[in-house]
C-alpha cells in the first residue's frame, strides 16, 4: 500500500509517539525495521503517520523498546486498530484537513475542556449562529464552501448525541455571550440552546462575567482533549489561519493550569445558567 499523502493529526500523533519511544530506548531505524522484518525506509513512514501500522506491531516495538507503561501501549495499539473512516472523512477534498482533524480529535476524546472569549464553542453553536460567524471569514467564503463548513460544524455535534459522549466542561466569557453574531434573535436562540445543553449530565457550562476583570489566556480559545491515557492528551488552539495542535508535556501542563485558573474565576454551573438566562431576557 502506498504511503498516505495527507495523514491525519491522529495518525501523525501515533507515529510521533512511536518515534519518541524508539529514541528514548536509544534504538535505530534499522533495529526497528529488523524487529518488524520490513525495509528500513518503512520506519520513517510509520513514524510520520504516512504508513499504517498494526496493533500487533505496535506491541512488538513497545515491548522491545522496553516501554513499562501498559496502559499507554494499549492506547497506542487501539489507535493503530482504527481502520474505519469517520463521518468527517466525507468532507475530505471539500474542507481543509485541519477542520477534519478537529472533528476526529473531539470524537476520540474521553473529556473536553473548552475556554472561549469571543466566539461561542463550535460544538454548542446553532446553525444560524455558525452561519453568521462564517459570514465574517476573510476572504469571503463561496456559497458552496460556506455550506460545507456549516454542515461539518453541525455534524460535529454527533459526538454529544452518541451513547458514550465525552464529558464537556465549557468556560465562556461574558463577551462571547453578548456579541450578537447574526442579530438579536439569533443570539437569543443561541443562548437558549446553550442553556438546554447545560442541563445534560455530561455537559457543564461556566461563565466568567466582566466584573471578574483580567484572567489567564485572555483572547485565546482553547480546547483540551483528554485521551484514554494522559500521555496522549492534545490541546487545540483556534487561530485565524487555522487550528494548532499541541501535545508536549510542558504545553499540556501549561494549558491544564490555565484552565484550572479560569475555572476559579468562573461562576458555578447553576449560577452560570441563571446568568445566561437573565442575559437572554435582556435582549
Amino acid at each position: 500500500m502506498p504511503p498516505r499523502s495527507t495523514p491525519t493529526a491522529r495518525q501523525k500523533r501515533l507515529g510521533a509517539e512511536l518515534r519518541k519511544m524508539r529514541l528514548a530506548a536509544g534504538m535505530s531505524t534499522g533495529y526497528a525495521a529488523g524487529l518488524l522484518d520490513v525495509p528500513r525506509t518503512n520506519i520513517p513512514n510509520m513514524e510520520s503517520g504516512r504508513s499504517g501500522i498494526s496493533a500487533a506491531r505496535v506491541r512488538t516495538l513497545a515491548g522491545n523498546y522496553g516501554c513499562p507503561d501498559q496502559a499507554f501501549i494499549d492506547a497506542l495499539a487501539a489507535m493503530a486498530s482504527e481502520r474505519g473512516k469517520g463521518w468527517w472523512d466525507t468532507y475530505r477534498g471539500q474542507l481543509p484537513c485541519a477542520l477534519l482533524d478537529i472533528a476526529e480529535l473531539e470524537w476520540h476524546a474521553v473529556a473536553l475542556r473548552i475556554a472561549v472569549t469571543i466566539h461561542l464553542p463550535g460544538l454548542l453553536q446553532t446553525e444560524a449562529y455558525a452561519r453568521a460567524v462564517f459570514g465574517h471569514v476573510i476572504p469571503r467564503l463561496t456559497d458552496s464552501d460556506l455550506d460545507a463548513r456549516l454542515m461539518h460544524r453541525m455534524d460535529r455535534r454527533q459526538v454529544l448525541e452518541r451513547p458514550d459522549p465525552p464529558t464537556v466542561d465549557v468556560i465562556i466569557h461574558e463577551a462571547a455571550l453578548r456579541i450578537e453574531f447574526g442579530g438579536t434573535a439569533t443570539i437569543r436562540a443561541q443562548l437558549a440552546h446553550i442553556l438546554e445543553l447545560s442541563e445534560r449530565q455530561h455537559i457543564v457550562v461556566r461563565v466568567i462575567p466582566f466584573k471578574e476583570g483580567g484572567f489567564p489566556g485572555a483572547g485565546q480559545s482553547v480546547v483540551y482533549a483528554s485521551a484514554s491515557v494522559p500521555a496522549l492528551d492534545v490541546v487545540e488552539l483556534d487561530a485565524t489561519h487555522g487550528p494548532e495542535f499541541l501535545d508536549t508535556d510542558i504545553q499540556l501542563a501549561k494549558y491544564r493550569a490555565q484552565l484550572d485558573a479560569l475555572q476559579t474565576r468562573a461562576l458555578a454551573p447553576a449560577e452560570s445558567r441563571t446568568f445566561i438566562s437573565n442575559l437572554a431576557r435582556q435582549l
